[in-house]
């Protein structure tokens, strides 16, 4: 089935939904339980190495608004890659969203089970593992709408809580709040063993899972395709999404190494738990806990969303089985859904079985949640790539252009280079060195699938022509 045969999902969400789903996809598991280990490698410079990537993430996304702007439509950097830069480029776009979210969405349910653990620590995580993907399954089933609903309401609750926990961490460091009345100050920032603690390795080391944890904010152009009046909402949702996650990320983290000692935090479970219930604030631990849950669950969420508009599109265009190109009666991808949703659980149960074999849940969550960090870089990648030529191509619209990215090419040739260095240290470095491997063969096979079926296309193509010639 040719994709423009494909059947139309409906434009049901609003723009406060479509932001909230970005601040879903980006505000995830790779904040919450990825922040031990960037603030392990660098200590309190993991501070700038947020602002740095946000620099990156910033470019990117202005890329990928600008071009939006003039051609919104589901999936849309995976189209922007197949026209602008190479059809193998949509290709690994659209494979690597699907991969990407199946791994994180691993990630976030194997987290969910964790923090249910705060509250009961006798639970089954494998059980607890099941109920959540069957729930976040049927909350995908139900319509386009009804996600939106639910991923508005699960990013409200952790925007507005992190906003009460970066407040109420001014009040500890300033007044000592929960502290006994002993302000914390700032002397955490610099007191055991200096701002940069890790070097240049170590911070560029932590990147690769801010990077991750970065990863996501692109279903705005996924999205669009799905939101009334799409132009105006890109550009308010690019806007104030990535403001919106500096603050959040940079805030949270600020405020975590500033009330703790870096090389204090407990390598196991959230530091952000672990922050308040060192100073005393036991009841702010379980509120807290409540977010980062909330928070996986939305980053699951948003990620069966996002790879299953993929997958649909994929089965449309010939590079996936056709079931999944199907469209339930509720104008939603059913069996793609299903599919992401099954890979998630067949993911999720090879990694409990697989945390027997690591010392750690910490160490198992770098190792699975780094090896989709890769594959996440494609579609930004593919934005800095493809906004090059759209420039070239649409000079004409440049003029009038209301949403341009700044500094262009410059900025895209700054970040695209940024990207290649944060992944050549993923190689360097020994904790996520398997990972990026693991990331890197995915990308690799699925080059060779391509290949091979779009030579063997080929090969049919030019048999049937001679075969008609004859005749």
């Amino acid at each position: 089935m040719s994709e423009d045969k494909a059947p139309q999902l409906k434009r049901s969400m609003t723009a406060g939904q479509m932001e909230m789903i970005s601040l879903g996809g980006a505000i995830g598991v790779g904040l919450f339980m990825g922040a031990t280990s960037t603030i392990k490698w660098t200590g309190p410079s993991v501070l700038l190495a947020y602002a740095f990537v946000g620099v990156i993430l910033y470019i990117v996304m202005r890329a990928l608004g600008e071009m939006i702007y003039i051609n919104p439509g589901t999936g849309s950097f995976a189209d922007y890659a197949t026209e602008y830069v190479h059809p193998l480029a949509g290709y690994l776009a659209k494979w690597a969203n699907v991969f990407e979210y199946i791994v994180v969405g691993m990630s976030e349910v194997v987290a969910s089970t964790q923090y249910l653990q705060y509250w009961w620590p006798h639970i089954h995580t494998w059980f607890v593992g099941i109920i959540i993907i069957a729930f976040l399954l049927l909350a995908n089933l139900a319509s386009a709408k009804a996600y939106g609903s639910l991923e508005f309401w699960f990013a409200m609750i952790k925007v507005v809580t992190i906003i009460l926990m970066i407040i109420l961490g001014l009040m500890v460091i300033l007044f000592g709040f929960g502290n006994g009345g002993h302000s914390t100050g700032f002397s955490n920032l610099w007191a055991h063993g200096g701002f940069f603690t890790g070097g240049v390795k170590g911070f560029f080391f932590s990147m690769s899972i801010i990077v991750g944890s970065y990863e996501g904010i692109e279903l705005l152009g996924i999205s669009a395709g799905e939101v009334a009046d799409p132009q105006k909402a890109v550009v308010k949702s690019v806007k104030s999404v990535l403001l919106r996650i500096l603050i959040f990320y940079i805030g949270a983290i600020f405020v975590i190494v500033t009330i703790y000692p870096w090389n204090k935090l407990s390598s196991v479970g959230s530091p952000f738990v672990s922050t308040f219930a060192k100073v005393g604030i036991t009841s702010a631990a379980s509120i807290i806990n409540f977010v980062v849950l909330t928070a996986a669950l939305s980053g699951a969420n948003s990620g069966i969303y996002s790879s299953s508009r993929m997958l649909f599109k994929l089965a449309h265009e010939g590079d996936a089985p056709k079931i999944f190109g199907r469209v339930s009666k509720r104008i939603v991808p059913d069996a793609a859904i299903m599919g992401i949703s099954g890979g998630i659980l067949i993911g999720f149960i090879l990694d409990y079985i697989s945390t027997l074999f690591f010392k750690s849940t910490a160490d198992m969550f770098v190792v699975v949640f780094s090896s989709s960090v890769l594959p996440g870089m494609i579609p930004w990648f593919v934005i800095l790539l493809a906004e090059l030529r759209f420039r070239r191509n649409n000079l004409d619209l440049m003029s009038t252009h209301p949403f341009k990215l700044p500094l262009y090419p410059f900025s895209n040739y700054f970040a695209f280079a940024m990207l290649i260095v944060i992944v050549i240290f993923m190689f360097i470095n020994p904790d996520t060195r398997i990972s990026v491997s693991v990331g890197a063969a995915v990308l690799i096979i699925a080059t060779i699938f391509y290949l091979v079926r779009h030579h063997g296309l080929a090969n049919n193509l030019v048999k049937g022509e001679v075969e008609s010639e004859e005749e």
